[in-house]
């Protein structure tokens, strides 16, 4: 054994002995330094970037070939037979490659330092394999300096898709493309207690991280670049192109159930509250140190079609994550994260057609079912207790299928012009199933599961771009323009009629409420000295928790969209970049809008670039916003109130002097600089957003004059004008010593939103948009986030830790009180391990101090009946997990 043991040190040592490291400076013809340039060890996955003054440093084997590789450039290959090795790459001649278009710049050679506007990119694999996040929002949320998203308990559809937004706008004001085309929306529009209130979205988590090479997020203002929808900002995904090479990962982790908080007078609170709930009529489990655990199984393989770079990229995710049940109020047993059972079937491909031309194509399928807590019933006219005795929590169940396929050409002319024609599909449907629930209008006849219809939202686009860039125009001008043809269809299909249905004492569907009269019951409430008090009550109709969708309420409407755009960037020098963009659109629905775009940057020296830019911009209201409608019940601390959600175009919302959706329009500017000093690189950006005509979503009014059924209704509008004023900063520093590999990244985002208007018009501003409504506006991004990322890594081993500190976000409860979250810091802590040369051993934890939001006080008006709102640092406590990762 001794022989064996020494024999295995020996070649060790011979191995360590024969590696060397290499270093050199990467630039192009001209000699400027090119960052982000990939450099592999052919035959391996050892491999480095170039840093923002294209140097690098590389450790191989002895007699390795190092490929050196970059977007627009011709592939190099080098032996590492010097330690300094310099490179020179020229630009590709003609042969198509396989890149993405730098989301803020049509022009192939723009680089994220040499840009004009603020742009991060963030390598997924990288974030992924040193975080226990599974979703994207949540990867984003604690990277991206002013990206913010949110877990939701109690908010219907929104517990199922994460709201999210840039700089604190709505999610319907940040465009996300795929491969630099438009991704379709969410149909879901966010209704209740959730950031992003009366916002439709992009549905990121129906993109599986395992798929994603890098996402860009560029944060300034680019309707006039990309069109409606990107007033914050624009994020680009760019997936996975890699060949011969499977990776994946296999991840397990569970959450702590010992709710640590701060009541709001400082006492602490450390109180396990995962209760025994059995035999209300749902089941919560049993008391339990742990819950909410899941399981992510991830796989990605790409294969090389023919020899001139083509490639067939497809992954597959599986999640399955359990619920968590966190501390609520006596009247709400059920208070936590939605439970997800999902897979994820994406592709990527692009294959030469001839020298100039290639084909490629994009999409994939996302299917999860999904089951979330709704508001608890605890008794009286809201449960037949034969069924439910004590009182139950309907759970709201989803099945949500977001398809999408997107296929194309693109060619450069023999004159220099790249041509690109493309057209992209995709659907988002979102089908509700209620569960643990019942109709208590049909009494103890009812069943307690209900198909309640659902919407669905499709958008097919179709692009034409061109693109020169000219060398000899002063120091280079690249031009593009295209055309974009977009239709879109919303569709809301109803449910089965006990899931909407009052019906009478007999049995029968009540048809006309005026005139029909509902079962009723005594009031448990009755107080015979209130004149207001009355002593019974009906029993309301549909699935409590979630209403169906009736076929009143069945919408299927069209709108198509034609654009013309036309930019350019314009290097007058070296040193001094200017570009601008025009684009026209016009909507079938409501008309047409021109917006332009003015950037520059300007080198003040080697080291250091200032840029800005000014914008304006719009957002079309969506179909959701202009045509969604719903009955609904709404409860509270205080009870249960009978609401109508009407459609823009109905006579109720013209009774109440509500005008026809027109776009939001808005005013961007920025101003920033950028600084790189060897291994330290600094971003800092200050912006000003004006959007006017912001479409949200109003109180309740009174309606009960109306002989509609209900007590209150409520509508979308044109409701406010608002500012933003923030900063967003980026410091990194990453340097080796020797083998060790150190690396520090802060992030921050300051914010300021205000609401400069309220209109109104005739109608009382406290209904139509009031403290309440207002503070949902203001609290979607916190006043600021601060994010600390450490990392080493040293052979086998790496490890991380990171720091994000929220800061205080103020809400506003039903008796219009505040609800304050003080600033929490959220600690993350990731250590691995290479077991061997394919398999590779993570551990840690997200929250790793089990940090919670402020406990409310005793009254029980938060939003959603729990503890807390949902807040950005979340409300489930500390997440434990391992990940085996795999490359092969």
């Amino acid at each position: 054994m001794k022989k064996i043991a020494l024999l295995i040190i020996l070649l060790n040592t011979a191995f360590l002995f024969a590696q060397k490291e290499i270093s050199g400076v990467v630039r192009d013809k001209s000699g400027n330094p090119l960052p982000g340039v990939n450099i592999l060890e052919k035959g391996t996955t050892n491999g480095v970037s170039t840093n923002f003054e294209g140097g690098y440093l590389i450790k191989v084997k002895e007699g390795a070939i190092l490929i050196f590789s970059y977007v627009g450039y011709t592939n190099v290959e080098k032996p590492s037979s010097n330690s300094k090795t310099d490179v020179v790459l020229d630009e590709n001649g003609g042969q198509v490659l396989n890149d993405v278009v730098i989301v803020g710049s049509r022009n192939t050679k723009r680089t994220v330092v040499n840009s004009a506007v603020p742009i991060d990119v963030i390598n997924v694999q990288d974030v992924t394999t040193q975080s226990g996040k599974l979703e994207i929002n949540q990867l984003l949320q604690y990277v991206a300096p002013s990206f913010n998203a949110n877990k939701q308990s109690g908010s219907d559809g929104a517990d199922h898709v994460d709201p999210a937004s840039l700089r604190g706008l709505g999610p319907d004001q940040t465009l996300v493309l795929i491969n630099g085309k438009r991704r379709h929306q969410s149909s879901l529009i966010n209704l209740f207690g959730t950031r992003g209130r009366g916002n439709t979205g992009t549905d990121l988590n129906a993109i599986p991280a395992t798929s994603i090479k890098r996402i860009e997020i560029l944060r300034d203002g680019a309707a006039a670049q990309y069109g409606s929808d990107a007033i914050a900002g624009v994020i680009n995904i760019v997936l996975n192109d890699n060949v011969d090479e499977l990776t994946g990962s296999v991840t397990y982790g569970v959450f702590n159930t010992n709710a640590k908080g701060d009541f709001v007078d400082g006492t602490p609170n450390t109180k396990n509250f995962r209760l025994d709930q059995n035999g209300n009529g749902n089941s919560y489990g049993k008391n339990q140190s742990f819950d909410g655990g899941s399981v992510k199984v991830a796989a990605n393989y790409g294969v090389a079609i023919g020899e001139k770079g083509g490639f067939a990229n497809f992954t597959t995710e599986y999640i399955n994550k359990n619920k968590t049940l966190r501390p609520a109020y006596d009247f709400r047993k059920g208070f936590g994260d939605a439970s997800i059972q999902g897979f994820n079937l994406f592709g990527n491909l692009a294959i030469p057609v001839s020298e100039r031309t290639q084909f490629y194509a994009f999409g994939g399928r996302n299917y999860r079912d999904t089951d979330a807590y709704a508001f608890t019933r605890n008794g009286g006219e809201r449960v037949v207790e034969s069924v439910y005795p004590g009182g139950y929590t309907p759970r709201i169940t989803s099945n949500i299928i977001d398809n999408s396929l997107a296929a194309g050409f693109r060619t450069k002319t023999a004159s220099g012009w790249n041509i690109d024609l493309s057209n992209t599909y995709g659907k988002n449907l979102f089908h509700y199933y209620i569960k643990g629930t019942i109709n208590a209008s049909l009494e103890g006849k009812s069943p307690t599961e209900f198909d309640a219809g659902g919407h669905s939202l499709t958008q097919n686009t179709t692009n034409f771009d061109l693109s020169k860039n000219y060398d000899t125009v002063l120091d280079g001008l690249n031009l593009a323009f295209g055309a974009e043809y977009r239709t879109e269809k919303f569709t809301i299909f109803s449910g089965e009629e006990g899931s909407y249905a009052t019906y009478d004492t007999n049995g029968r569907p009540i048809t006309d409420p005026t005139t029909q009269s509902a079962p009723t019951i005594p009031n448990p409430d009755y107080d015979p000295t209130d004149p207001t008090s009355s002593p019974t009550i009906s029993r309301p109709g549909g699935s409590q928790g979630f209403p169906g969708y009736s076929p009143s309420n069945t919408v299927d409407k069209s709108r198509t969209n034609l654009s013309l755009y036309t930019d350019a960037e314009l290097d007058i020098t070296e040193a001094f970049l200017l570009s601008a963009a025009v684009r026209f659109e016009n909507y079938s629905d409501f008309g047409s809008t021109l917006n332009g775009k003015l950037a520059a940057r300007v080198k003040a020296g080697e080291h250091i670039n200032f840029r800005g830019s000014v914008s304006t911009g719009f957002r079309a209201p969506s179909l959701a916003q202009i045509y969604y409608n719903l009955r609904f019940t709404n409860f509270n601390a205080g009870g249960a109130t009978e609401v109508l959600l009407a459609p823009n175009n109905s006579p109720v919302t013209k009774a109440f002097g509500i005008q026809k959706l027109n776009e939001e329009k808005a005013v961007n500017a920025s101003l920033g600089f950028t600084t790189s000093f060897g291994d330290f690189t600094a971003t800092v950006d200050g912006y000003y957003i004006k959007v006017k005509d912001r479409i949200v979503l109003t109180g309740y009014f009174d309606a009960t004059s109306l002989n509609l059924g209900v007590d209150k209704a409520q509508f979308f509008v044109n409701g406010v004008d608002t500012s933003t004023h923030g900063l967003d900063l980026v410091l990194a520093w990453k340097k080796r010593f020797g083998e060790s590999l150190f690396s520090a990244t802060l992030v921050g985002n300051i914010n300021d939103m205000k609401i400069n208007n309220v209109k109104n018009g005739t109608l009382d501003e406290g209904t139509f948009f009031g403290k309440r409504e207002k503070a949902f506006l203001l609290s979607s991004a916190p006043d600021n986030k601060f994010g600390l990322n450490l990392n080493y890594a040293k052979n086998k081993f790496d490890a991380g830790i990171a720091f994000t500190r929220f800061s205080k976000v103020v809400l506003v409860d039903y008796t219009d009180e505040n609800d304050v979250y003080n600033p929490r810091l959220i600690t993350d802590v990731t250590v691995g391990y290479k077991l061997t040369k394919n398999l590779k051993l993570s551990v840690g934890s997200n929250n790793l101090f089990n940090v919670y939001p402020t406990k409310q006080d005793e009254t029980g008006n938060t939003e959603a009946g729990g503890y807390w709102d949902a807040v950005q640092m979340g409300f489930s406590g500390a997440y434990y997990y391992a990940r085996l990762g795999f490359n092969f």
